[in-house]
């Protein structure tokens, strides 16, 4: 719905007491739970070293009841709180949009709030793993339907009349027979007072009466305000009397000051006071690395007094770490065994019977999250409690960590959840909120920490570097008979606790122990890989690595087969079947957190995706020379994509893009706009990390410090044309899948395979960057 004049939206936080007075104020306040069906890998639960928070970024025991909240105001405004962070997937629109079309309200009539990260009513808030409609929409529909229904017994109740004979339409009751009706704030006070529904008397609108679910047609609630810049991020935020801090972390992992000199940095203009921060000793979790802070009456003064500061590091442990070597230690540990992920069949003797093998390696570095906005917190500590406004994915993950540095009861410590400008999986570490935190605490004055560019490349939780050996047995007729699957890469669970130097369940279930393909011998492995740096998880985790190496090496068997790609990977997945993967024996496979009754692995949605993709891209027609059409597919988050690139490759090697088709399988599409809009920016970011993302590491420090060195992707390289296209589902009883991770992993390896179409140059490692010069089209050689 246009708005020719929006009012100023205003998202605040609101506090249990003062949201539950709305009672007092002839409004209807209405608190519904539904479980949130979140659940871990059974073996790393039952671990007794298991990390506190699981791979899957969800702090251990917030798994269930997760409590909506809408209001109705006396003048019939409608609030809706919403517990996830909104950090451009408009999340608070959506989640608006659901609780909305059940209760019948009037879009130009809804607010919304955010939930206070500090209450364990609200169940899980974190903001991660794309699950917040994929877990909540039945529980999100309950709550505007049992706000419906008790408006509706109001009404009743007023007009002495039956409920059944009434029915709330856009923003009032009405009573068919008399005509009379009556508006939701009339209604408020009265409803309030009736009890709230059972769950199982709720009566649920049919897809028929949606005006907003599923329609694409709904505003961003909060869009106005964003383009406006009224929209309050966290590096925006403000208190009276506030100080600014910067804060010189240690370059390594692990490391720590040996000594500092302010002596000069201490008397520039601004500087209030230089402060140690204690090091936390590897590995660190979510709390600080430490160092050297700079705390000063702005931000610039800040920053040039931390340059000017004379530190000596003490290195540590991971002081050789070099990306290039530890390359090398990754190819040589999967040059031999290592321990079995999955064993079907007899891959020995499907190799020894090949009439043809095929083997190669694929390789992608550490990657930084690169966020628009940089961390930044503001932290309040005072009078015994600590509140803070903050960019945060994960508000509940920030209270506990702020409860332990600062030796707090959890209950004295308030979260502000900001808008974020970007998150992509590092905003659920709330290291940078800990940071303000301390230092407020020793300054005993508001401090706000920012992150610059530089502090947030060379101290991310980076993604994790990763390295695949792939070797295949081909029979008579050029089917594939013996895949062997070796996979080395550090895992995040290093950053928690003990270094398992393997893969955790949750990171194998990302495309490696779930692989669907119809191939009778498969061996998959998982070689030791020690970690040498902060791990964290990052927009579409593991997926990322695996996807690129499997796609990859599906387009090369296809060539060396005389097969067309499309027609290879259709065949591969075999007939259309639900999968469930056989497993070694001491491997678990964890499926996103999610039931397999409920979510399979499903071959015909693979095949649907890959099929809409290829047809809409016009696969099978001969692009001009120097263009090539690359093809790939993926499931994860239990949604399917698949993504066709066409690449124009010039005799410099400089590459064009001119049109990118994905397609998207997700279950019931809530918000088919926001689904668009998810896809559209996972093509945009696979893009720019396959051409140039990497972060090396020399003598234990990251390489790249700035966009000069770690590049996104410009405007002028952007796809000239980018189509989504959405399998319909209309049946809103089935399950959602994940939107704004899934997008991901299946562009880069469609890149790749564009480029060999164009010039028949295989590529095997990202970025590409560095390849691309040699890329000149010897495809007739």
């Amino acid at each position: 719905m246009n708005r020719e004049s929006p009012a100023p939206l205003t998202i605040a936080n609101e506090s249990r007491r003062g949201f539950l007075l709305g009672f007092g104020a002839g409004s209807l306040v209405l608190a519904f739970g539904g479980s949130a069906l979140l659940r871990l890998a059974q073996a790393q639960e039952k671990k007794d070293d298991a990390p506190k928070y699981g791979g899957d970024g969800m702090p251990h025991g917030l798994r269930d009841d997760p409590r909506l909240f809408v209001e109705i105001a006396a003048d019939g405004t409608v609030s809706i709180v919403c517990i996830r962070s909104e950090m451009g997937q408009g999340v608070r629109t959506s989640v608006a949009m659901v609780i909305a079309d059940e209760l019948g309200a009037d879009w130009d009539r809804v607010k919304v709030k955010q939930a206070p990260g500090d209450e364990p009513k609200y169940g899980n808030q974190n903001t991660d793993g794309s699950r917040s409609l994929r877990q909540s929409f039945a529980a999100l529909r309950r709550a505007g339907a049992a706000a419906r229904t008790m408006l509706e017994a109001a009404a009743a109740a007023a007009w002495g009349v039956d409920a059944a004979e009434v029915k709330a339409g856009v923003h009032e009751v009405v009573h068919a027979k008399s005509g009379r009706k009556l508006p939701f704030g009339e209604l408020a006070a009265k409803a309030a007072a009736l009890p709230v529904p059972a769950a199982d008397a709720l009566k649920l609108k049919a897809p028929a009466e949606f005006r907003y679910i599923g329609k694409g047609k709904t505003n961003l609630i909060d869009g106005a305000d964003i383009v406006s810049g009224r929209a309050q991020y966290g590096i925006d935020a403000r208190l009276p009397g506030m100080l600014f801090a910067v804060v010189a972390r240690p370059p390594v992992y692990g490391g720590k000051v040996a000594s500092f000199d302010a002596a000069g940095a201490d008397k520039l203009p601004g500087v209030v006071k230089i402060v140690p921060l204690d090091t936390t000793p590897a590995p660190s979790g979510f709390q600080p690395l430490g160092g050297i802070a700079v705390v000063a009456d702005n931000t610039g003064s800040a920053i040039k007094a931390r340059a000017q500061l004379k530190i000596q590091w003490d290195a540590g442990a991971n002081a050789g770490y070099d990306s290039t070597a530890y390359r090398k230690q990754l190819e040589a540990a999967n040059r031999a065994p290592g321990k079995r992920v999955r064993d079907e069949g007899d891959v020995d003797k499907a190799f020894a019977a090949a009439a043809k093998k095929v083997s190669a390696d694929y390789y992608v570095p550490h990657l930084a999250h690169a966020t628009m906005e940089p961390p930044a917190a503001l932290a309040q500590v005072k009078d015994g409690r600590c509140e803070v406004w903050a960019c945060t994915q994960a508000p509940q993950a920030a209270r506990e960590e702020l409860a332990r540095a600062l030796g707090f009861d959890a209950d004295k410590v308030t979260i502000h959840v900001t808008l974020l400008g970007g998150g992509f999986g590092r905003k659920s570490k709330p290291d940078f909120i800990v940071e303000a935190a301390l230092l407020s605490k020793q300054l005993g004055k508001p401090v706000k920490v920012t992150w610059t560019r530089e502090d947030d490349l060379v101290n991310d939780y980076f993604h994790a570097v990763a390295h695949s050996h792939f070797e295949a047995a081909l029979d008579k007729s050029g089917k594939v008979s013996g895949w062997l699957h070796r996979i080395a890469a550090p895992s995040i669970s290093s950053t928690f606790g003990p270094d398992p130097k393997h893969e955790s369940p949750i990171e194998l279930g990302q495309g490696i122990a779930d692989l669907p393909f119809a191939i009778p011998n498969v061996r998959i492995e998982n070689p030791e890989a020690p970690a040498h740096t902060r791990i964290g998880w990052f927009r579409s985790v593991y997926n990322i690595p695996h996807a690129f190496a499997i796609q990859s090496f599906v387009a090369e068997l296809a060539h060396a087969a005389g097969r067309d790609h499309k027609d290879f990977l259709l065949e591969l997945l075999g007939g259309d079947r639900k999968v469930t993967p056989q497993l070694a024996s001491d491997a678990v496979w964890w499926n996103y957190g999610e039931d397999p009754a409920l979510h399979p692995i499903d071959t015909a949605r693979w095949r649907r995706v890959i099929e809409t993709a290829a047809k809409e891209a016009g696969w099978g027609r001969k692009p001009a020379k120097g263009r090539g059409l690359g093809l790939a597919a993926h499931r994860s988050f239990v949604t399917y994509t698949a993504v066709v690139c066409e690449v124009e490759v010039a005799e410099d090697g400089a590459i064009a893009i001119p049109r990118v088709d994905i397609a998207v399988d997700c279950g019931p599409q809530v918000n088919p706009e926001r689904v668009r809009s998810q896809m559209e920016g996972a093509v945009i970011q696979g893009l720019g990390l396959a051409r140039y993302g990497e972060i090396s590491f020399k003598d234990g420090r990251a390489e790249q410090t700035n966009f000069h060195q770690f590049q996104i992707l410009r405007m002028n390289e952007a796809p000239q044309e980018i189509r989504v296209h959405l399998v319909a589902h209309d049946d809103f009883s089935q399950p959602l899948g994940g939107v704004g991770e899934p997008g991901l992993p299946p562009v880069a390896p469609a890149l790749v395979n564009a480029i060999f179409a164009a010039t028949g140059k295989r590529i095997r490692e990202l970025p590409i960057r560095s390849q691309l010069a040699q890329a000149k089209s010897d495809k007739a050689a």
